[in-house]
C-alpha cells in the first residue's frame, strides 16, 4: 500500500502523502436511540422499579447516498463528468490511456479472492462486487470510444447511477489531500554523508508486543541509534538528509537515484501501531508555522532553515514505518495495483468501495509555462486503490499527483472541500 497519506501533513501508507495542515478528520453524527422505561416485575410484593433506558444499537454508517443528477445542466462544461484532461489538445496529449491503465488494474484486483471477501460485507446493499465489476468494463468502453468531454458526460449521465459521498458533516463536504511519490538520492552503504537509513520489516513484526516501540526507541532523537537500535542491521538503504527518510515514512514509497549511478525503488512493507501524528500542527502551536501557510513545502522551508528542529517535531509522529527493495516497480496502493497520476485516489476502506469508479469534483493546482501554479476546478474521473493512516471517514479523499518535483509541488499546495461520487450502472428493474 502507498503511504499515503496524510492528514495535516498525512501519510498514505499504501502511496499514501502531501497535504496542507488543515486536514479534518471527518466524523459522522450519530443519534443514539431509547426504548421507554419497561418496569420491573419486582419480588415479595414490592413495588415495580424503572429500568434505566436501553440503548439501541446504532445502525451502520451509510457512507454513500444515490442522488439524482440533472441531465439538463448548462453548461455542460462547468457540471460533473466534464472531464477534458482526457481530450486535451492543441500540443497537450490528453491522459486517456492513463485512465484505460488504472481501470484495468482495477479490474484485475476486482478478480480476486480478496475483493470477494471484501465485498461480502460492504455496507451499502446495493453496490455489489459483480455491479462494481460490470460498471468498470462499460465505463472503459466509453472512454475508448468517446470522442469528446461531452460525449462521455453525456454517456455516463444516460447509464449510471451516483452515489455521493455523506463527508464530513453529512452533507457532501469532503476534504480532499494530495500525495505523490518523491526521487531522493540514497546509497546502498553507510558513509560519513549518507547515514540516515530506511529499514526493511522485522521478520517478526507480527508477533511484536504492544504498546510497540516508539519512532524515538527505534531511531533515537537524532535519528541515528545506529547499532543501538534493535533494527540494527535491517538498513537497505542511507540517505544525506534525515528529512529524505522521513518524508519516505509519509510518503510510503520513493524511487531513487543511488550513489553507484544505478536506480531503484522502495515501498511499504509494514508499520508500527501508532497514529498518524501532525508535526505541521506543532509547529502551528509553538509559533515557528504560519497558520495560513501551513503547507508541506513551508514545513520543509522551515526545517531546511532550522535544522535542530528536525531532533524535536519529528519524533512527534511515533509510528515507524517499514520498507522493501521494488526495483523500479511503480507506487502500489492498498488494494495491490500501481496507482496512477491524476486518476488514483485513498479513502477509508472500512467505509469506500475499492477499486471501484469514482468522480472527485475540487480545484486542483496546475504548473503554468512560467513556473507558477494556478488553481482550476476539475471533475476528474478517478479509481479508488488506495487508502492511509490519516484517511479516515466519508469526508476524506487523498489524491496521488504522480512521480518527482513538480508533483510534490502540487501536492503540497492541494487542499480545500469538494465533493466525491461513486459511478455505478443504472440497475435494470
Amino acid at each position: 500500500m502507498m503511504r499515503k497519506t496524510l492528514a495535516l501533513l498525512s501519510l498514505s501508507l499504501g502511496v499514501t502523502a502531501i497535504i496542507p495542515l488543515f486536514s479534518v478528520v471527518a466524523q459522522v453524527p450519530t443519534f443514539p436511540q431509547t426504548l421507554p422505561s419497561l418496569p420491573n416485575p419486582g419480588s415479595q410484593g414490592l413495588p415495580a422499579q424503572q429500568l434505566p433506558p436501553t440503548p439501541l444499537p446504532e445502525p451502520p454508517v451509510q457512507p454513500l447516498k444515490l442522488v439524482r443528477m440533472n441531465l439538463n445542466c448548462k453548461p455542460a462544461r462547468s457540471c460533473l463528468g466534464w472531464d477534458e484532461q482526457l481530450f486535451w489538445s492543441k500540443g497537450k496529449p490528453g491522459d486517456r490511456q492513463a485512465l484505460l491503465r488504472s481501470i484495468d488494474h482495477s479490474l484485475r484486483y476486482l478478480n480476486t479472492p480478496r475483493a470477494a471477501t471484501v465485498y461480502q460485507n460492504y455496507p451499502v446493499q446495493e453496490i455489489t462486487l459483480d455491479r462494481v465489476r460490470r460498471s468498470l468494463v462499460r465505463f472503459r468502453q466509453l472512454v475508448a470510444t468517446a470522442k469528446s468531454p461531452a460525449q462521455l458526460q453525456t454517456a455516463v449521465k444516460r447509464e449510471f447511477d451516483f452515489y455521493k459521498s455523506i463527508g464530513n458533516d453529512g452533507n457532501g463536504t469532503v476534504k480532499f489531500t494530495a500525495y505523490y511519490e518523491p526521487i531522493y538520492t540514497a546509497s546502498r552503504v553507510r558513509t560519513a554523508q549518507y547515514k540516515y537509513p530506511l529499514y526493511r520489516a522485522p521478520q517478526n513484526l507480527n508477533e511484536w508486543a504492544k504498546p510497540h516501540p516508539t519512532r524515538v526507541e527505534l531511531e533515537g532523537e537524532d535519528g541515528l541509534l545506529g547499532n543501538k537500535s534493535q533494527l540494527s542491521g535491517s538498513e537497505i538503504f542511507w540517505f544525506r538528509d534525515r528529512l529524505d527518510a522521513y518524508m519516505i515514512h509519509i510518503q510510503g514509497s520513493a524511487q531513487l537515484r543511488l550513489t553507484d549511478g544505478s536506480s531503484t525503488s522502495v515501498g511499504f512493507a509494514g508499520a508500527t501501531d501508532y497514529p498518524w501524528t501532525s508535526i505541521g500542527r506543532a509547529l502551528i502551536k509553538d509559533g515557528k508555522l504560519d497558520p495560513q501557510n501551513a503547507t508541506m513545502p513551508a514545513l520543509i522551508s522551515h526545517f531546511r532553515r532550522v535544522p535542530a528542529d528536525l531532533n524535536i517535531y519529528l519524533p512527534k509522529w511515533e509510528r515507524f514505518v517499514f520498507f522493501k527493495e521494488t526495483n523500479g516497480q511503480p507506487a502500489s496502493g492498498s488494494i495491490g495495483v500501481p496507482v496512477t497520476a491524476d486518476r488514483s485516489i485513498a479513502t477509508d476502506k472500512s467505509l469506500m468501495p475499492p477499486g471501484a469508479l469514482a468522480l472527485i469534483n475540487n480545484a486542483f493546482p496546475f504548473p503554468t509555462p512560467n513556473g507558477s501554479m494556478v488553481r482550476r476546478q476539475v471533475s476528474r474521473f478517478v479509481l479508488d486503490q488506495d487508502t492511509g493512516s490519516a484517511i479516515k471517514g466519508p469526508g476524506r479523499v487523498d489524491y496521488f499527483m504522480g512521480t518527482g518535483k513538480v508533483a510534490g509541488d502540487r501536492a503540497g499546495i492541494t487542499g480545500g472541500n469538494g465533493q466525491l461520487y461513486y459511478l455505478l450502472l443504472k440497475q435494470t428493474k
